[in-house]
This record gives structure tokens, C-alpha cells and sequence, in this order.
């Protein structure tokens, strides 16, 4: 029998890094070997250890998903990480993948897509879902064409998410670990690099690009 694809899941909710080593107990060809709750403890593991795949949330108190990603790709570039989030592919998948990403799940799908993901990205081989696939081959189609939200950072987009889910500034502060006056700083940035002036306007357009479920 070949060696298990040794599993390294970084997220923080316990429940999740739970069931995911419960799915994996039951697969004979990969196992969880390791758990994280940050970036600061995945990127710790990384360094001291040999994994197969990462499985990394790309929302985490603190430091961006997408931003610990690039991080461990800077480290081991050989490495497959297999994003996982609540969001819609259209939110976070491309990002994702032009940040290094071997794959982006959908923490909706089926379960088995996740066994399905890692046994792929573990040879090499990029994931991608049909959801995705539509949404890059769109992406491809008006690449000369870049919507005002493609041109912000990471921590401005998630501003701009958490800004069109309903958030104040105050709960935005808190899930991003940031002061309020941090998090000031990106609305204003957004603001200025998508013309516009209100939270109202921000809201509309997400809601009109599907940036928001």
C-alpha cells in the first residue's frame, strides 16, 4: 500500500478541523496529521514539518487566508494548498489561485469533493470545480476589462465584503483582528479606488456583482 497523503488543516473553528479528521479517518488513502488555528501556527508547522496538502480557511481572525497562503508558498512553493471557504466561487476563487492556490473548496460542497480535491492537487494537478471553471473561463473572457473590486487588496476586498453583509466598522474590526480606525483606512482606500462615496454604493455593487451570498 503507497503512503498516506499526510493532511495538514488549518482553520479556526474546532468543529470543522473535527469533521474533516473524521472524513479522512475513514479514507484509506490520506490522514490529518496536523491542526492549526491561525496562519501564525499553520506557517510554524510548515516550516518544521513535511505535509502533502494544506487545507487552509481562507476567513480567520487575523491575518487573511489569502495572505497566509502566499505566505506558505514562499516557504515550500511545491506545496498544494486547497483553500476552503463559505464564500461563493466568485468571491475569493480566482484570488486564490492567482495567489498559488492548487484549488478552492466550497465548504457547501459534498464532502467527497474535498477527498476528490486532494488526491488530485497531491500529484501535482490544479482542482478545479464546474463552478469555477465557468467563472474563470468568464474571467478570461473580459480580462482587458477589470471591474473596479478586482483592482483592491486583499484586506480591502474583505472589507468590502464584510461592509455589504450588513457589518459596521466595529464588527468588521473584530473579525479582522484590526482597530476600528485600521479598518477606517481600507473603507476609504476602497472608496477612493472605486469612485464612490457611501457604504449604499458599496452595498449596491456587491450585491449587483454577486460579491455577497
Amino acid at each position: 500500500m503507497s503512503e498516506k497523503i499526510k493532511v495538514l488543516v488549518v482553520d479556526d473553528h474546532a468543529i470543522i478541523r473535527k469533521g474533516i479528521t473524521q472524513l479522512l479517518r475513514d479514507t484509506e488513502d490520506m490522514e490529518v496529521v496536523a491542526e492549526a488555528q491561525n496562519g501564525a501556527e499553520a506557517l510554524q508547522l510548515i516550516r518544521d514539518n513535511a505535509y502533502g496538502v494544506v487545507l487552509l480557511d481562507i476567513s480567520m481572525p487575523g491575518e487573511h487566508g489569502i495572505d497566509v497562503l502566499i505566505k506558505i508558498k514562499d516557504l515550500k512553493p511545491n506545496l498544494p494548498v486547497l483553500i476552503l471557504s463559505m464564500y461563493p466561487e466568485d468571491q475569493y476563487a480566482i484570488r486564490s489561485l492567482k495567489a498559488g492556490a492548487a484549488g478552492y473548496i466550497n465548504k457547501q460542497d459534498a464532502l467527497s469533493q474535498m477527498v476528490i480535491a486532494i488526491r488530485q492537487v497531491s500529484t501535482g494537478r490544479k482542482y478545479i470545480s464546474s463552478e469555477l471553471a465557468v467563472q474563470l473561463a468568464e474571467n478570461l473572457t473580459h480580462q482587458n476589462q477589470d471591474l473596479p473590486h478586482q483592482t483592491l487588496s486583499h484586506r480591502e476586498y474583505q472589507t468590502l465584503c464584510l461592509i455589504a453583509s450588513g457589518k459596521k466598522l466595529s464588527e468588521i474590526a473584530g473579525i479582522m483582528i484590526l482597530s476600528a480606525k485600521t479598518v477606517s483606512v481600507y473603507r476609504a482606500r476602497l472608496l477612493e479606488k472605486m469612485k464612490m462615496r457611501t457604504n449604499a454604493e458599496l452595498i449596491h455593487y456587491a450585491i449587483t456583482h454577486h460579491l455577497v451570498p
